[in-house]
């Protein structure tokens, strides 16, 4: 999985979002300055649509219905899991290489 879908996953695995509220989202998330560009943000997106990991969501009452709302779909939910499984994995070997101290 790339580290975009796996962040656009992330974002959406708290609730329906739109696109400049998952950009503000990861970017908060990134904490270093980084931009996600527009286009770069839809392209996964529908690549994740294309896999079954998210869908179009109804706009919540009270929001703008112009923006178009993305979920997590069950099928994505899980791919995030294995993934995050799998980072974890990842740092655990980190750690006992001695790249990274111990967890507290």
């Amino acid at each position: 999985m790339r580290p975009i879908e796996f962040e656009i996953l992330l974002s959406l695995a708290g609730g329906a979002r739109h696109g400049y509220a998952i950009i503000l989202d990861i970017e908060a998330r990134a904490g270093d300055g980084a931009t996600l560009e527009t286009g770069t943000l839809y392209r996964a997106l529908q690549r994740l649509a294309e896999q079954g990991h998210v869908t179009e969501a109804r706009t919540p009452p009270g929001e703008d219905d112009r923006r178009r709302y993305h979920a997590i779909t069950p099928a994505g939910r899980a791919a995030a899991a294995a993934e995050a499984r799998r980072m974890a994995a990842l740092v655990d070997g980190a750690r006992a290489a001695r790249l990274l101290p111990e967890a507290p």
